[in-house]
Formats: C-alpha cells, structure tokens, sequence
C-alpha cells in the first residue's frame, strides 16, 4: 500500500548528501513516486541506499509544436484586416421634443408597449390643449432641417388625432362592448327573482315543510284555545324554530321537523338523488342584496346611453368619406336595432318581476315596515335565508344518519343470512330386509 507524492518529498536534505548532482532537465515523469504510507519516503531511500523506482508517466513526452495546426495565412490576413480597420465613432443620438408632462408621458408609453390593449385606453388620446402644442410644434419645425421630431408618445397622440370622428367612434364602440354585460347582468337577476317567488310561493317541498311547521306549533300550543288552533303563522317565526328546544335540551324544534320531513315525506332520505325542498341559501341571499331601484336606474342609465350612442353614430354617419364610414355603420346600425329590442324586453321583465314580488310577499301576508310603500327584497329573503342556511345545516345531518341506519341494517340481514343453513338434512329411512319385515310385522 502507497500513496503517490510529489517527488520533491521523497529526497530531503538528508538524502542529498549520497545523491549525485544532476543537471539533467526537466522530465514530467519525475514530477510523482510511490511511496509507502507506514513511514516517510526518504528515510526508507536512506537506509536501502538507493533512490525509488520512477513511475511512467501517463503523459506523452512533450514535443515540438506542430506546424498544422500553427496559424495559416488566411488567418493571418483575417488578423490584420481587423488590426487595420479603423474604429468607427457612434451614430449621434437623435434628440426629440418632449412636450407632454413626465406622467402624463409614461402613461401613454405604457399604453404603447402594452401587448394586450383594452378599448378603455383608447380613451388616452390628447387632450385639446396637449394637440394645440403638438400641431403647433408640427408647422413651426416643417420647413427646418434639423428640426426635433415628437417623442412616441407625442407622435401616438398626434396620429390619434387624425382619426376622423375619434371620440364619436370610440364612444360608440366602447358602449357596445358593455351593453351586453350590463343588459345579461340585469336578466340573470331578475330571472332569479322570479324563480324564487314561484318556488316559494308553490313549491312542494316548501309547502309541506311549512305544513309541519304549522302542525307542530299547533300540538305545542294545544292547551292554549287562542294559539293553538292557529290557521297559519308569520314567516318571522322561522329563524327562530332552532332556539325551541326539548324538555332535556337534545334537539331543537328544528331539528325535528327535518327528521320528520325526511323519514315521512321524501322518499329518497339518505341516498343521492335527494332534493333539497327549499331553495338554496346562496341564492337567497344573492336576491335579498336586490334593489327594484337599482334596476330602474340602470335600465334608465342603459336607455340614455343608447340614445346618445344613436346620436354619436350618426355623427360619424354624416362626416365621414365612403372609404371611412364601412364596416362602422352596419355595425352600429345592427347594434342598435337589437338593444333598443333588448332594453324594452328587461323593462317590461322587471315589471312583471315586480309584479310577482309583491303577490309572493301578499302570500305570505308581510306587510311593509312603518314609512316604508312595500316590502323590500332585503327584508323579505333574508327571512328565508337564515331559515335555508339552518334547515340545510339539520337536513345534511340527517341525511347522514339515515344512511348509516340503512348500512347497519342491510349488514344485519346479511349477517342472519349467513347464519341460516343454506340445507336441510332429512332422516335417513332404513330400506333394508329387516325394515321391510319389521314394517310387516
């Protein structure tokens, strides 16, 4: 076992004494030895009395350069065509005019090196006094030679500006991107409220469960001749049915009417098929943050923007060349046509919405608060919300417990079924001799 080490190491003061000088030159295969790791090199060279073998090298003996690969004289006149050449100055950088202010300059650049444009910053053009400075910087620099250009900025607005009937066509446009949000937003709305007053006001699962509310509150109050034989209740009752408890304070009023409801009305208690009887509490909610004002206000506010949209196009239809004018005035005529159809369609909806509100509310028999013409969306469903988040809240745990009863049970059939013999064993009869003379006899 050895370790290799630098050849200086193995011959130490010591061992010059007995070595011969050398001037021989330098040779890479003297550069490492071997040596052993159990004590230093050069006391073993000093007591042998001779010098470690040399290992050979790995490295091929060095040699003169070759002349192949030495530069060629292609390369040399490559080499000295580039030493020759002389350096060429910088092109001057062209100065511009900046005539908008620093803010107002970086939103427009911004807005030029956006990959992603939206109508709306269309709207960035120049304004009237930032044109008159740009147009007059145009004529006062048309005749100069040297004259600074306009800045990129400067020179988007100003091609802006030449658009003929700009901010008559933007407006036009801008306004038909969002008519159809707006016009869908305000349908949506409405078509829940209608959904809502007609499932409430006739839905089965709302009856019957309003039926059970009705029933229970009777039995409760059956000592009572003046309550308890009420013919209906008031809906502001029923967030208040999960605070009746038992006698031992088990469950709630609430509670029960779900189990009940659950294991006697709805046939598909605990699978997956069953239907929640009530609407659901997220769209309850949605409808009581409705306002029918909201409504009016943004269908009056659509119905004037219309109007000046129509004003607007016409502007342009009138201005504009025939090279211009296409495909803007089928668009905007085609437009037009179909949400002045659009608008009295949703006008005429919220008014039977409205309509179908206050019939649902005279249901029920709720009646305004004091100052106030009719009942409001707000107070009406957020009635019925807090008794949806309650009843769903009860409904998903007896669902829950109604289906692990159905498991127990069918592991309890299946378990009497294994235990049953599967056989029956008849006696044997004997069919011997003897049986038939025993028989005889």
């Amino acid at each position: 076992m050895g370790l290799l080490l630098p050849f200086s190491d193995c011959f130490r003061e010591p061992c010059r004494q007995n070595a011969p000088s050398s001037s021989a030159p330098f040779d890479q295969d003297q550069l490492y030895t071997w040596a052993a790791v159990s004590q230093p090199t050069h006391s073993l060279d000093c007591t042998e009395g001779q010098f470690p073998r040399r290992v050979p090298s790995v490295w091929p003996p060095s040699g003169p350069p070759d002349e192949e690969h030495g530069p060629t004289a292609a390369d040399a006149e490559c080499q000295s065509a580039v030493l020759e050449t002389p350096r060429k100055s910088s092109d001057a950088v062209q100065q511009v005019v900046k005539l908008l202010s620093n803010k107002r300059s970086q939103a427009v650049g911004i807005l030029m090196s956006s990959l992603h444009l939206d109508m709306k910053d269309i709207q960035h053009r120049a304004q009237s006094d930032e044109l008159e400075k740009i147009e007059k910087h145009s004529r006062s620099s048309k005749d100069k030679e040297n004259a600074k250009s306009l800045d990129k900025p400067e020179q988007f607005l100003y091609e802006l500006s030449l658009i003929p009937n700009f901010s008559e066509r933007v407006f036009c446009i801008l306004f038909q991107s969002t008519f159809s949000e707006s016009i869908c937003s305000i349908r949506r709305k409405l078509e829940l409220l209608q959904k809502l007053c007609e499932t409430l006001a006739n839905g089965a699962g709302v009856t019957q469960v309003l039926g059970l509310v009705l029933a229970f509150g009777n039995y409760m109050n059956g000592g009572n001749k003046t309550r308890g034989q009420a013919d209906g209740f008031g809906l502001d009752i029923l967030p208040k049915l999960k605070d009746v408890k038992s006698s031992d304070n088990s469950r709630s009023l609430l509670s029960y009417i779900v189990s009940y409801y659950l294991r006697n009305f709805d046939e598909d208690a605990g699978k997956e098929q069953c239907v929640f009887p009530l609407p659901e509490p997220q769209d309850l909610f949605q409808a009581s943050q409705m306002k029918f004002e909201d409504f009016q206000k943004d269908l009056r506010k659509l119905k004037k923007d219309l109007k000046a949209c129509e004003i607007e196009a016409g502007k342009v239809y009138q201005a504009s060349s025939k090279e211009h004018i296409q495909p803007f005035k089928e668009n905007m005529e085609q437009f037009i046509i179909q949400a002045k159809i659009d608008q009295e369609a949703e006008e005429n909806s919220l008014t039977e919405t409205h309509k179908c509100f206050l019939e649902t509310t005279a249901y029920f028999f709720m009646k305004p608060k004091i100052g106030e013409k009719e009942v409001s969306p707000n107070v009406f469903f957020s009635i019925w919300h807090e008794f949806s988040s309650d009843f769903k809240d009860f409904w998903k745990k007896e669902n829950k417990l109604i289906l692990q009863e159905r498991v127990r049970e069918a592991e309890e059939v299946c378990r009497q079924k294994k235990g049953k013999s599967l056989y029956k064993i008849k006696p044997r009869h004997d069919s011997g001799i003897k049986a038939k003379i025993s028989m005889k006899t």
